[in-house]
């Protein structure tokens, strides 16, 4: 069936007036393909298979039958056992599927909460208890809350898988099946996923009853707003010419292969006026929160990410994607460059190949069904970056600026800012060499050892406080003072006592990571 067969409107297609008014509201009056050919079918109570890439609409697909669902039983939530359950592969994508259930949920007086690792789970359990409709989770924190008795699948009406084909990538099926175990046998479930691979395929076989099968801008169906490039560069000429990008007006996605390679990347987009956050597996949840609401205020320009993160950045308005990794495979580059040309908009999507990678990215760009345009580019100067990314180029001093968090009272007040994304530690105890976890972009892993004699200030009294792009960690021990009249000997010589590089000697370490094409 072609969308020209479909209503045009989300009334037409039997969603109700209230959830209508709402999208309305928010300026969402058409339905996109993958809505169009779902929403008949989810919302008479039939089980759906929809296959549709990301940035597609799939969040509405299955938010609109599920609160239409909840509203007409009636049901009040018993403590500890949902009404509906929403499992997705990361974090951000649980969170970024929250904000756009809210407003939803509020019009019927629907409650939420959202349960995943990385972060204590007293107030989860605590939301449970008080009795909650939807349920929205990561796998592996869901399963846990529920073997500690906080938490029943028994009253779940409506289940929703979203990016099953990630959570299979991500080793998370298995408990995805036993979640699906302990939900009523014959609830609704939807399944969303980009691509319908073997272990996905098993999913649907065992658990969706006589599901209708929906197809819209799958994997395998790159936007036609998307245009695809290939700049082949020099290795040398790499941060020059992502620099130069980055700082043209827009928010901009940038994908590496490494948590290293990220962290060291957006250190340098900030050394050179780009205001610029990062996102990967190191981060505390703290901090990807931090970094992503950056992102999302326009307060940082640039996010710097890895695959992992690939599937749970929502951002309508990114126009430009650049791979300064090519990635592994051809999913990855689809799910990498999703993050553009989303919601009906147009997007640009750039990789950068040196000489010993084009084999790689011509066999990528062939298994992901598209066929860029390769451009040899020598530097920045080259006329295609204000082609690509027009507009006038923007330096702001110092990158991104962060508060840093208020210090606990009695603590030192040593210099713990900066962009230092690793793990910084500095023993000062007494001596001024105390500054190690301080100013500067300091390398990843770093570790110094302060000088034990002296007088003066040393860093910040045993605070932590995470780098203002890399997310990191420094830890200063001790005031000034406060363990003074100790011998002179330093324990690593010096004032700041560096085992492998001075205090502020700015990102050498983590540089040689990116600039290596780690």
């Amino acid at each position: 069936m072609s969308t020209s067969d479909f209503t045009s409107d989300f009334a037409g297609l039997g969603v109700p007036t209230p959830l209508a008014t709402v999208l309305a509201a928010q300026g969402i009056t058409t339905p996109t393909p993958i809505q169009a050919a779902t929403l008949g079918d989810s919302l008479a109570g039939r089980d759906v298979l929809g296959r549709g890439r990301t940035g597609s609409g799939k969040t509405y697909a299955f938010l609109l039958p599920m609160v239409a669902r909840l509203a007409a039983s009636g049901r009040k939530p018993r403590a500890g056992a949902p009404r509906a359950l929403i499992l997705a592969p990361t974090r951000e994508l649980v969170g970024q599927i929250e904000a756009s259930l809210k407003p939803l949920a509020a019009e019927f007086g629907l409650t939420t909460q959202t349960v995943f690792g990385g972060v204590g789970q007293n107030p989860q359990v605590a939301g449970l208890r008080r009795g909650a409709d939807v349920v929205l989770a990561c796998p592996g924190r869901l399963e846990d809350l529920i073997q500690q008795g906080h938490c029943s699948l028994k009253d779940i009406e409506i289940t929703i898988l979203d990016e099953a084909d990630h959570m299979a990538d991500l080793g998370f099926l298995p408990a995805v099946r036993r979640l699906l175990q302990a939900t009523p046998p014959r609830s609704q479930r939807l399944l969303f996923s980009a691509t319908l691979d073997n272990a996905v395929d098993q999913l649907v076989k065992k658990f969706l009853n006589d599901p209708v099968t929906h197809e819209a801008d799958s994997a395998q169906s790159p936007v036609a707003k998307m245009d695809h490039h290939v700049f082949h560069v020099r290795r040398e000429s790499r941060l020059p010419i992502l620099v130069d990008l980055t700082r043209a007006p827009g928010r901009t996605v940038v994908f590496t292969r490494t948590k290293h390679g990220a962290k060291a990347l957006a250190r340098q987009l900030n050394a050179n006026g780009v205001p610029t956050v990062d996102l990967h597996g190191n981060l505390s949840q703290n901090a990807r929160t931090r970094n992503m609401e950056a992102f999302h205020s326009g307060a940082a320009t640039t996010l710097v990410a890895t695959d992992v993160a690939a599937r749970g950045i929502h951002v309508d308005d990114v126009a430009l994607v650049v791979h300064a990794d090519p990635p592994s495979e051809h999913k990855a580059y689809l799910h990498r460059s999703g993050r553009t040309a989303r919601a009906g908009a147009e997007g640009t999507v750039i990789t950068l190949m040196t000489d010993d990678q084009v084999r790689d990215v011509r066999a990528l760009a062939r298994a992901a069904g598209i066929k860029p345009t390769t451009t040899v580019v020598g530097d920045a100067s080259h006329p295609i970056l204000k082609s690509l990314a027009p507009g006038e180029r923007v330096e702001v001093a110092g990158g991104l600026k962060v508060e840093a968090p208020a210090q606990p009272a009695g603590r030192g007040a040593g210099s713990g800012s900066g962009s230092g994304g690793g793990r910084n530690r500095s023993r000062s105890r007494g001596g001024n060499g105390g500054n190690a976890g301080g100013s500067g972009a300091s390398a990843s892993g770093q570790r110094s050892g302060g000088s034990r004699g002296g007088s003066g200030q040393g860093g910040q009294g045993g605070s932590r406080s995470g780098g203002s792009a890399g997310g990191g960690q420094a830890r200063s021990g001790g005031q000034g003072g406060q363990r003074s009249g100790g011998q002179g000997g330093q324990r690593s010589g010096g004032q700041g006592g560096q085992r492998r590089s001075g205090a502020g000697a700015g990102n050498s370490h983590s540089a040689a990571r990116f600039s290596g094409g780690r």
